[in-house]
């Protein structure tokens, strides 16, 4: 690691000669490999960037310059040359370096990036503000091919070849996103890098050209040279896809090559208006088993660097897996049952169906909006859509759950992973927001799990459910190793379950935090109270029922959990509740908080907010003794 030590900032690299920026970026996949196989994060979109980020920081003069990365699955080797080397074994820790680019990290962080496909509007925005306030510098936005399934990213290319402002746009091209790219884009991309009859012509014209003496070479000579391969290029590799849109395109380039890498990139710096560079990675590079299963490998924990094994721990299975696998049964069953993801297979539980069913099978690419309007469509035509997308994601598709789904009450439905507070990789993807956004959402039923086991039965319960959208959140990680049922069943829509009678308070707990309900109720009980604990399995609707027969039998107090933010929340949806009842007592609200929670283990984060047991605990027992208000 002797170059890389020397490497404190950008400007350190620019006194390195060629053969050095090499070994650099041996060095560089060394450490990153190094560090995630102990720590877990992101590798194989960082192992297959290494050269392409060295040459830009070579070339370029960040943060002068502005490098907008999309995502940030591909910044680790950023993070490394711009003076955060010796901090990256406490990426995605708590009080650590965060995993995407944070603007308030480095002011080499230009644009804040954890969702996909925001680069070049990002980029576009930087370079116009900088044209009309009379500045002088290079933007340039690094983009994946994955990042080109999502539809923001074409809505910025039109608008790009529209405005023309210098912008140098390159495409970091792996064929993967975090699964294998799938759609007409990715195919289209397949045939510029792929045309041998394209390449062998090409070539064969520029060797008859340089067989001719320079001097016969007239400035007809030479457009007629370059209007044939254009031509060519239009003829054999569709370029003008980028062309027509006002983008120069060039490439395909490899990638891992640092001469060429510099040599384009310096030249494209003179070059006036946007231009598109299109260089040809591999996801994964230099480690095998990372290129043999890039899939894996684009995120994963600690793993045993000699074999490429994860260092598993034994446990219950995740709650993605259950939701795979019961979705799968339940296909199997009944061929009008699919599953639609946004190109995560693995990180949703569709690969289960993928490999099964595959005809059953929808990955649309990072495309959340067309995802759910889809669903939309095959819903009117009677078939039976899964629409499973992390939390934070279906974020991006608010308006087409509104105006596509819910308007027309279309039986949708929407599997919510990654609900509540996911850990390492922090606020661009803690689920904190679901419960909020869509229970105010007209005609929509909400569910949350207690446990693996009732995530099973709400899986059949969406299945055999057709008066309109629902949606089950729930969280990541592993259930709580409870049975799986061998039969499954419906669950009446709107109805709750008391797990614990009481006289002093109840607990209505949503999904994650029932059994956690459960423990604070043993140790208040411990200290003298009787605390009752309703799992709140539909946060909509409601069980008024028997919020009504709890009132009738006396309760004088409300206790409200749920791992999503207070404001809109389950709890707020108590309150109002309690109000249109005409009924007026304390409920004392357990909830994320009103700001984004940073990235760390999830049980550090829990404790920070007073949701662990023993903050809950302490905190419902100053309530029931008067020592604090609540509304």
């Amino acid at each position: 690691m002797q170059l890389l030590k020397r490497v404190n900032s950008p400007k350190d690299l620019k006194k390195l000669t060629l053969p050095q920026l090499e070994r650099l970026a041996e060095e560089i996949r060394a450490y990153m490999l190094e560090v995630v196989s102990e720590k877990g994060g992101h590798l194989g979109g960082n192992l297959g960037a290494v050269e392409l980020e060295i040459a830009l920081h070579y070339v370029f003069d960040s943060p002068r310059d502005k490098i907008i990365f999309d995502v940030g699955h591909q910044a680790y080797p950023h993070k490394i040359l711009t003076g955060r080397r010796d901090q990256l074994p406490t990426i995605r820790k708590f009080g650590g370096l965060s995993g995407f680019l944070r603007r308030d990290e480095s002011p080499h962080d230009i644009f804040g990036a954890g969702h996909a496909s925001t680069s070049l509007s990002a980029a576009l925005g930087i370079a116009i503000a900088r044209d009309r306030l009379g500045q002088r510098f290079h933007v340039i936005a690094v983009i994946g091919d994955g990042g080109l399934t999502g539809g923001m990213a074409y809505e910025a290319l039109n608008n790009i070849g529209q405005l023309k402002t210098d912008l140098i746009i390159v495409l970091n091209d792996n064929e993967m996103s975090i699964a294998e790219n799938v759609g007409a884009i990715s195919d289209y991309l397949a045939k510029l890098k792929s045309s041998p009859f394209y390449h062998r012509i090409k070539d064969d014209v520029w060797e008859l050209l340089g067989r001719l003496p320079s001097r016969s070479l007239t400035d007809r000579a030479r457009m007629l040279a370059r209007k044939i391969r254009e031509s060519l290029e239009n003829l054999m590799v569709p370029t003008i896809l980028f062309e027509e849109m006002g983008i120069h395109y060039v490439g395909p380039i490899n990638g891992h090559d640092l001469p060429t890498l510099i040599h384009h990139l310096q030249n494209l710096k003179q070059v006036r208006g946007p231009v598109l560079l299109h260089t040809i990675t591999v996801k994964g590079k230099g480690y095998p088993p990372a290129e043999r299963n890039q899939e894996v490998f684009h995120g994963l924990g600690p793993f045993e660097l000699e074999s490429g094994q994860p260092k598993k721990k034994k446990g219950p299975p995740s709650y993605t897996e259950v939701f795979g696998k019961t979705l799968l049964r339940i296909a199997q069953e009944d061929e009008r049952v699919v599953g639609i993801t946004a190109a995560m297979p693995s990180g949703t539980g569709l690969k289960y169906l993928r490999e099964a069913l595959p005809k059953q099978y929808f990955d649309v690419g990072i495309a959340e909006q067309h995802a759910v309007t889809f669903a939309g469509g095959l819903a009117v035509q009677g078939m039976i859509p899964f629409v499973a997308i992390y939390s934070t994601f279906l974020q991006r598709a608010f308006d087409q759950i509104i105006h596509d789904i819910a308007l027309q009450n279309l039986p949708v439905r929407f599997a919510l992973d990654r609900a509540g507070l996911v850990g390492a990789d922090g606020p661009t993807h803690h689920g904190a927001f679901d419960l909020s956004y869509l229970r105010l959402i007209p005609n929509m039923v909400i569910m949350a799990p207690k446990d693996e086991a009732e995530l099973c039965h709400m899986i059949y319960t969406a299945y055999r459910y057709h008066q309109g959208p629902i949606a089950f959140r729930y969280p990541r990680g592993a259930g709580w190793g409870v049975p799986l049922p061998k039969n499954l069943h419906e669950i009446p829509i709107g109805s709750w379950e008391t797990l614990r009678d009481g006289k002093d308070a109840y607990i209505l707990a949503v999904g994650s935090m029932v059994y956690p309900a459960l423990q604070v109720a043993d140790l208040l009980e411990k200290e003298g109270f009787q605390i009752g604990v309703v799992n709140a399995r539909f946060v909509k609707p409601m069980d008024i029922a028997l919020l009504k027969t709890l009132l009738r039998q006396g309760v004088s107090r409300f206790v409200t959990m749920e791992e999503n933010v207070l404001i809109g929340g389950f709890g707020a949806g108590i309150l109002e509740v309690l109000h249109e009842l005409g009924v007026q007592l304390p409920v004392l609200r357990f909830g994320l908080p009103d700001y984004f929670v940073e990235h760390g283990d999830r049980g550090i984060l829990l404790r920070q907010m007073g949701l662990d047991v023993e903050g809950m605990s302490e905190r419902i027992h100053n309530f029931l003794q008067g020592r604090i208000h609540a509304v």
